[in-house]
């Protein structure tokens, strides 16, 4: 029998849970570190033997992110072990930091599998470290769900039986914001990214996109920077002494602040169109302040704006769990669990092969509405929201956000096949 609990986890830890969230008459959480079950007693699922969910994230390089984003696992664990587990056993949650590189992310990976003996893994932040752990995925024959990394390589030329991710990818955000850069009908082109995976897939995506909806336009300027090490002034100046009509971002966390507040001070983009993957989610608008970027079409997560019933359950569960407004990472862990959850119950099982074949058309409810993961290219149809930013209220918000569903802008089951060759 294998032990119902793991020891806390040095590189990230999760916080208790505060027993003042509960009624009296609801199932007792025991305490949430690495690993999250109810105490012996409290459901006859606790009772049982564990599912262990090996959990793996670049938590100390990209904090803002991914502190929401394991409030939102804690948050949807507790609520699917108080409601009895799912096939009649408490799910566990064993975390761990990935270092934010690939090679220390497959050793991380590779302990969850052999000394922890995890049922299956999920998370990854990074693109490139994505993509490491699905091929190790493919490799040990283990169930891998990538909850954040955006790659497109990851479901389509790169994809593999045993991975399925959750975030809309790279192609899938660019598509959303494809109309309105359409619409803007401006010629010159400037792009602007991080010099790794995700960075390069959007900006190839977009100017392929581009290409073939306005054949005339020009790309009058790139400027690819460092992860997390930009030099924002000479980048800024070089865009704008390339006189561009429009600029494509794809800068985010503090590599965007620092371009903002850069451009904002030269005035290298006034009067120019831009249109900026991720920049709405409030990990990276919130820090800007008054300094937001007003007029940006961005992709993002105005939670202040939304009045579904699903997000407004979430919204309100999650308030009362931290007392505190939810990010986009916390939707990305929310949903990641629930998908977890969903796979197991429809699979009857926590065998690989089996979930595998569930995951293959699950259909999952989250958040922002009931979405499927295709068995084409195990992507998930999970959408965005696309709108201008504003400042109000001294902070940045999205202005008249709309939803695009995950499922409009996702290629055909038959493109598919072209693009993600022999991955079955």
């Amino acid at each position: 029998m294998r032990p119902t609990k793991v020891a806390p986890p040095k590189a990230a830890p999760l916080p208790r849970l505060r027993a003042a969230l509960f009624a009296a008459a609801s199932l007792a959480a025991a305490s949430l570190a690495a690993a999250l079950v109810l105490p012996a007693g409290a459901s006859p699922a606790a009772a049982a033997e564990p599912i262990r969910i090996g959990e793996l994230n670049s938590y100390k390089a990209q904090a803002a992110f991914l502190d929401p984003y394991r409030k939102g696992m804690e948050l949807a664990l507790n609520q699917i072990n108080a409601a009895g587990g799912v096939i009649g056993r408490p799910l566990e949650l064993i975390s761990r930091d990935d270092g934010g590189n690939p090679g220390d992310a497959v050793r991380v990976a590779t302990e969850l599998i052999t000394r922890d003996r995890v049922d299956l893994i999920t998370g990854t932040f990074l693109s490139h470290v994505g993509l490491a752990v699905s091929e190790l995925a493919k490799r040990r024959k283990v169930f891998f769900l990538a909850a954040e990394p955006l790659t497109d390589k990851l479901t389509w030329s790169d994809g593999n039986r045993y991975t399925f991710r959750l975030r809309p990818s790279t192609y899938m955000q660019v598509a959303m914001l494809m109309p309105e850069a359409v619409k803007a009908n401006r010629k010159r082109w400037a792009i602007v990214y991080p010099n790794y995976e995700y960075g390069q897939s959007a900006a190839e995506t977009f100017k392929t996109l581009l290409k073939a909806a306005q054949p005339d336009v020009e790309f009058v300027a790139e400027q690819a920077t460092p992860l997390g090490k930009i030099d924002a002034g000479p980048v800024a100046q070089a865009i704008a002494d390339a006189r561009p009509d429009a600029v494509f971002n794809v800068l985010f966390a503090a590599d965007l602040a620092r371009f903002v507040r850069e451009a904002n001070t030269r005035r290298a983009l006034e009067g120019t169109f831009v249109v900026s993957l991720l920049s709405g989610e409030p990990e990276y608008l919130d820090p800007l302040k008054d300094e937001a970027p007003v007029g940006w079409v961005v992709t993002g997560y105005p939670w202040y704006a939304i009045t579904t019933p699903a997000h407004q359950a979430f919204l309100d569960a999650y308030r009362a769990a931290y007392d505190d407004y939810p990010r986009l990472g916390s939707i990305v862990g929310y949903a990641t669990i629930k998908s977890i959850a969903a796979g197991i119950a429809k699979a009857g099982s926590t065998d690989t092969e089996k979930l595998v074949e569930a995951f293959a058309g699950l259909e999952v409810d989250g958040p922002f509405g009931p979405f499927i993961y295709r068995a084409s290219d195990h992507q998930a149809t999970m959408g965005a929201f696309v709108g201008t930013l504003a400042v109000k209220h001294g902070r940045g918000i999205m202005l008249d956000p709309v939803y695009v569903d995950g499922a409009s802008v996702l290629p055909s089951d038959a493109e598919v096949l072209r693009l993600r060759p022999a991955a079955n």
